[in-house]
């Protein structure tokens, strides 16, 4: 008669004592959403919530340089690096005011060419998903009797492209290979708060055609070369015995060290301008007022 009864008493102890050991429910909301990237270097980096116990998936509008990601490792794990994509996960949940910068090139070298991002951990939620959008590009669509403005110094101020540290330069002068066919007369290689710049002005021999730049690569002795921007003083070809001035630029991540890269330009044919070891020289140190 009371074997059923110390059966049902069990049963509720067992119960009672589950229910009692449930941890209490302070899990993480996940996130899923979208976040557009700085297109200029004043702007602020995006915040990303990450979790130790959780994976954060960025997903790319468009082909990243995988080898050129940046992170600290001993804080950050990367679990995988796709063409698109990139799977982080911090080691442990960072600090209270614990912030840590993640950033890669993009392919295409289009601007912006960087996406970087702060991650911080929020007892709140996490980012599972970040769909990485860039700026688009201003609207070109303009009256025909509008003009843009020239820019100004204090531009370059405003926009970040200078700071308190200014901008350092290189130069050089000397013969390119001959089987190309440029003479150099000058190259001047700028650097400034996270960009660099080659102004090349060069010869084309009067024994070759005639030729036009098409595009520019800063290719290092590390890591992937990086696309630049190609603006040239004058559209069009250099003709045999004349003289072009070009301009290569691309944003580049802030060190305290030189930056030496081998800058190729390529246009028509197989011709190509190679010039090596062109030194882009670390940020001079503040002024103290």
């Amino acid at each position: 008669m009371l074997q059923p009864f110390r059966l049902a008493l069990a049963l509720v102890l067992v119960s009672g004592a589950a229910a009692g050991a449930e941890p209490a429910t302070w899990a993480r909301v996940d996130r899923k959403r979208s976040v557009t990237i700085a297109s200029t270097p004043a702007e602020p980096l995006p915040v990303v919530h990450v979790a130790a116990e959780a994976r954060t998936v960025f997903l790319f509008s468009a082909p990243i340089q995988r080898k050129t990601l940046t992170f600290d490792e001993s804080r950050i794990r990367v679990l995988d690096v796709g063409e698109r994509s990139i799977i982080v996960q911090p080691v442990a949940n960072l600090t209270d005011g614990e912030r840590q910068e993640i950033g890669v090139f993009f392919a295409d070298g289009r601007a912006p060419t960087r996406a970087a991002f702060v991650l911080v951990t929020d007892p709140r939620d996490v980012d599972a998903l970040i769909d990485v959008q860039r700026p688009e590009p201003p609207n070109t669509a303009c009256q025909p009797t509008a003009q843009v403005p020239a820019p100004r110094p204090e531009d370059f101020v405003l926009l970040g492209y200078v700071d308190a540290k200014g901008v350092t330069t290189s130069r050089r002068k000397g013969k390119l290979d001959a089987a190309q066919g440029f003479i150099l007369n000058k190259i001047v290689a700028f650097r400034g708060t996270g960009w660099i710049l080659a102004d090349v002005t060069i010869l084309n021999r009067p024994d070759h055609s005639a030729w036009t730049p098409r595009e520019a690569m800063f290719v290092g002795r590390v890591g992937t070369p990086l696309r630049a921007r190609l603006v040239a003083e004058k559209p069009g070809a250099i003709l045999p015995g004349g003289e072009g001035r070009v301009l290569a630029a691309v944003e580049v991540p802030e060190t305290e060290a030189d930056f030496i890269f081998t800058l190729e330009v390529r246009g028509d044919g197989e011709r190509r301008l190679t010039i090596p070891d062109v030194r882009f020289l670390k940020p001079a140190a503040e002024d103290a007022l």
